[in-house]
């Protein structure tokens, strides 16, 4: 379960890194017509609760024979509307000037985003990585509903598996304890890896609301 919980989430946490940083560079630092009405109609996403999405989402997997599989899992959550919105408030505070100068040395736009954009913003792709991974590692309900295959569950439904074990109920206390420290820890340890470029990240964005 663990395993499982862990190539799925570092899956979405890679793909949400790729798409959110693209889709956050073109509506910042490319000019195109009704940008600032995508901008909207995404940012409008954003309030559209999850519970709203399950059914359509649902029917597409099963159209796309999906369900009960990793692929299902992974696709259904490789785009978030959080994650493009974090990106791109990130790259407003990178000067549009930095995007010249490398279209003036000749860069495409790829290489401007990959070499020159996210390097500077790194602190806030560690910190999209580190909320998309918690989220995804924690997911229950989602997963269980587009997967039958035990083998294919995550480690929230190991955990109720664990606990409801021969109609136990609970009555493992010990066990029960053991089983989710356990699970934690992947979560400890991200997040020890991670502190310092948060922090640099939290004192970033204080810089610039300061100035």
């Amino acid at each position: 379960y663990m395993t499982n919980s862990i190539g799925v989430a570092c899956a979405i946490a890679f793909i949400q890194v790729i798409n959110s940083g693209m889709m956050a560079y073109a509506l910042t630092h490319m000019k195109f017509r009704l940008k600032g009405l995508l901008t909207a109609v995404i940012l409008l996403g954003y309030m559209v609760p999850s519970t709203a999405v399950y059914l359509p989402s649902y029917i597409v997997l099963a159209k796309l024979n999906l369900l009960d599989s990793y692929a299902g899992m992974i696709l259904s959550n490789c785009v978030s509307v959080f994650s493009i919105f974090l990106i791109r408030q990130a790259f407003l505070q990178v000067s549009h000037e930095i995007v010249e100068a490398g279209q003036i040395d000749g860069a495409g736009h790829s290489r401007i985003l990959w070499t020159l954009l996210i390097p500077l913003v790194r602190s806030s792709f560690a910190v999209l990585v580190l909320i998309t991974f918690i989220e995804q590692y924690n997911n229950y309900f989602w997963p269980m509903l587009i997967t039958k295959n035990p083998d294919l569950q995550l480690v929230s439904a190991g955990l109720r598996s664990f606990f409801v074990e021969g109609g136990a109920y609970g009555l493992k206390w010990p066990l029960i304890m053991a089983a989710s420290s356990f699970t934690i820890a992947p979560l400890l340890l991200l997040f020890l890896l991670t502190q310092k470029t948060i922090m640099q990240s939290v004192n970033l964005s204080a810089g610039v609301n300061k100035g």
